[in-house]
């Protein structure tokens, strides 16, 4: 009866202590919500298990705690990416419903395991660490289907809430002359491209050196002012980090290549008229930009009594190097003066073959080309003059209330006909002829005291498009009297141009 009576009794004890225990861990509250859950922004090294060297090291990451009960917490790491061979691999979402909180000190240990279904599969997942005194630090492991093991090593630090979110590319761009067009940023697509001149070799798409400027307090992976290879159509990835640890990625490529048809104007020749004529000027490169000094040749011989000059000549001192000045010349005083009363000057691509019973078919305008032209650029200076004459009138009329335009302007057309038959435009057909495909003209032509830069757009007349199985001609044409052609145009009008240049793809 005794010893019935004794179990008994350590019966009930027994009870009473386990009925004591469980009541002081239901009473257990540990501070989640005022002290521990938030938002954390750190950084994290992340290993193959066995592998000593990380994937990736000083990776910035946002972690969210959130309360899971009294004494557990839920953590949560966002968008959790790895490198393979070269390539980022996106795992997913590391969440960890719920992590049990131990009391250590003045700081918090946890620990949580959960098996989660991940970009790359089935994955068993625990983290186990610290928190608090607005600070967490932990170790995920991940075990992904198929016998990769990751490992992650974080450090973070709680945010306040105040801190900025923004994470853009605010500008971007390369100093280079070999970007054609400068970067455009798509912010829809989170894409940066540009384009390229043809001529670019590997080694110039290695050394190309971005500027980059981001949101306010945010940091950019590779940093700014960092040479960057876009060779062999590489592509980088830059990664904008906003204050509060929001992250977002920009791919940069380049999106195509341009061909640049360059004309500097600093090099020029002296042609040799003959020995009946002063010689003029030509510049270079012969046999693809030619001038109307061969038709004003005729106006200066050397026997003659009166000589007109010649409309274009180099000047020295260009916008860089030297330039072309076009000038328009009162000839009336000259015996052929009837024939042509001015001469305009005039600068073009294509060849001069003097017609004198058809002058206006002595300028053969235009060169091979085997591209699609996107832009006409330069710069250039105007200064009309003030006796504006009308050479297509009988008698000529002179002092007209008119103000003389320059004419710059670049003519893409078609270089063959229906039977295959060569087609050249001259000056009496190049601004009418059924052949012309597409243009980009100045459309204003007044004075310009100081250097001024064009960059005009090819339009397409109607009816018109680029068709790569065709050939096609450029005509560059500046004119120091945009009716020159007409005989009309102000004297001594003066057009300076100088670095022109035609962008095709």
């Amino acid at each position: 009866m005794k010893k019935r009576l004794l179990y008994l009794f350590m019966l009930i004890c027994s009870v009473s202590l386990f009925t004591s225990c469980g009541d002081d861990d239901d009473d257990v509250k540990y501070p989640v919500d005022s002290e521990l859950a938030g938002a954390y922004k750190g950084t994290m090294d992340v290993y193959y298990v066995g592998v000593s060297t990380p994937i990736t090291s000083d990776m910035v990451q946002k972690v969210y705690i959130s309360k899971a009960s009294d004494t557990a917490v839920k953590l949560e790491l966002k968008n959790f990416t790895i490198t393979v061979a070269g390539s980022e691999l996106l795992i997913g979402d590391i969440t960890v419903d719920n992590c049990a909180l131990t009391k250590s000190g003045d700081t918090y240990k946890f620990a949580g395991n959960q098996t989660l279904s991940l970009v790359v599969g089935s994955c068993n997942t625990s983290v186990s660490g610290t928190v608090g005194k607005n600070a967490v630090e932990m170790v995920i492991d991940v075990d992904v289907e198929g016998g990769m093991k990751v490992k992650v090593n974080y450090k973070g630090t709680k945010l306040s809430g105040s801190e900025n979110s923004e994470a853009k590319i605010t500008g971007f761009t390369i100093d280079n002359e070999v970007v054609t067009v400068a970067p455009i940023i798509d912010e829809e697509k989170s894409v940066i491209t540009f384009k390229v001149n043809d001529e670019a070799t590997a080694d110039d798409l290695k050394a190309l050196v971005p500027v980059v400027t981001v949101s306010e307090k945010a940091t950019v992976t590779p940093a700014s002012g960092v040479p960057q290879d876009f060779s062999g159509g590489k592509s980088v990835v830059y990664t904008v980090v906003s204050e509060d640890g929001t992250s977002r990625k920009y791919t940069v490529s380049i999106e195509g290549v341009q061909n640049i048809m360059r004309y500097s104007l600093d090099e020029w020749s002296e042609f040799d008229a003959g020995s009946s004529y002063d010689n003029y000027w030509t510049p270079e490169p012969a046999g693809f930009l030619a001038t109307s000094n061969g038709g004003a040749k005729m106006l200066n011989g050397s026997s003659s009594a009166v000589k007109v000059g010649y409309p274009v000549m180099k000047e020295t001192e260009g916008f860089n190097g030297g330039a072309a000045k076009l000038v328009t010349l009162d000839s009336r005083g000259h015996a052929l003066g009837s024939l042509a009363p001015i001469t305009s000057g005039s600068l073009f691509t294509g060849v001069f073959s003097l017609n004198m019973l058809a002058p206006l078919k002595s300028t053969k305008f235009g060169i091979a080309y085997d591209k699609e032209p996107k832009l006409f650029k330069g710069v250039y200076k105007y200064k009309a003059g003030t006796n504006y004459i009308d050479g297509s009138k009988k008698p000529v009329e002179e002092g007209l209330d008119v103000v003389d335009e320059c004419s710059i302007a670049a003519v893409l057309y078609e270089a063959k006909d229906a039977s295959g038959k060569d087609v050249t435009l001259t000056g009496v057909d190049i601004n009418t002829s059924e052949y012309r495909v597409a243009e980009a003209r100045l459309k204003d032509g007044t004075d310009k005291e100081a250097w001024t830069a064009f960059e005009l757009t090819f339009e397409y007349f109607p009816d018109k498009v680029y068709d790569s199985t065709k050939e096609y001609k450029l005509a560059i044409v500046c004119s120091s009297s945009k009716e020159g052609d007409k005989f009309r145009g102000a004297a001594n009008s003066t057009l300076i141009v100088d670095e022109l240049e035609v962008v095709g793809e």
